[in-house]
């Protein structure tokens, strides 16, 4: 299985958030996007997932043009994003519940409990998510997205408010996926984490790819150099 995008372009206004990017990202694999703040990273996510239309250019999934209109694509895919997508006034479990329906799933109450123990948050399954914290309640949103098992899982900054122990479940949670064959995108600012996590690294810097290859690569630990240093990518 291979997601490709091909001069991928888009515009904000005036502003060019994206400038003719290529990548590939292949099942079995970790594709980390970094870059400093406003790299065009996470318009980079939504174009791939469907959730914006590129003004130019193409996502394909093993050659075959994919949308973000079509409910077939969407079935194959899992997206955490900024916004957690969870009902505040339901519990983590209820959550799960109503996303199952959703997905046609039954829903069966120990593979919802599974899912969430899967991800570090089985002590939260009656808890409302209006009183989770912003690191738990990003492990629910995990769980949600990895509910269906998508073939696709699509990431953006997803460590963002986790302790050391939710960051070390979302880890294994991403390779468990990776093992069973998912293609996953994670788009992260954490470069270090990105390169020690990812089998693969896409750099962007104002828009542009200025670095795609195997995270173990010398240019890879190079631009880590960089971005350690306080200066931007070259």
């Amino acid at each position: 299985m291979t997601l490709e995008g091909r001069g991928i372009v888009c515009d904000y206004g005036p502003v060019r958030a994206l400038a003719g990017v290529d990548l590939r990202a292949a099942g079995r694999e970790i594709l980390a996007i970094v870059g400093p703040n406003g790299a065009g990273k996470t318009t980079l996510l939504k174009v791939l997932s469907g959730e914006r239309r590129p003004d130019h250019g193409e996502v394909t999934l093993n050659g075959t043009r994919v949308s973000g209109s079509d409910a077939a694509w969407r079935a194959r895919i899992g997206l955490v994003s900024h916004r957690t997508g969870l009902y505040e006034k339901l519990t983590a479990i209820e959550n799960l519940r109503f996303f199952a329906a959703l997905h046609g799933l039954r829903r069966n109450g120990r593979k919802l409990t599974a899912t969430l123990e899967a991800v570090g948050a089985g002590d939260l399954a009656g808890r409302r998510v209006e009183t989770l914290s912003r690191g738990q309640r990003q492990r629910v949103a995990l769980a949600r997205s990895i509910l269906h098992d998508p073939e696709i899982l699509f990431l953006d900054e997803p460590f963002t408010g986790l302790d050391p122990e939710g960051a070390a479940g979302l880890e294994h949670a991403l390779t468990a996926r990776r093992h069973d064959g998912a293609v996953v995108v994670l788009v992260t600012h954490d470069l270090r984490r990105g390169l020690r996590l990812a089998d693969r690294v896409v750099v962007l810097r104002r828009g542009r790819k200025v670095f795609d290859g195997e995270a173990a690569e010398d240019g890879a630990a190079e631009i880590l150099d960089h971005f350690t240093a306080g200066a931007e990518a070259p």
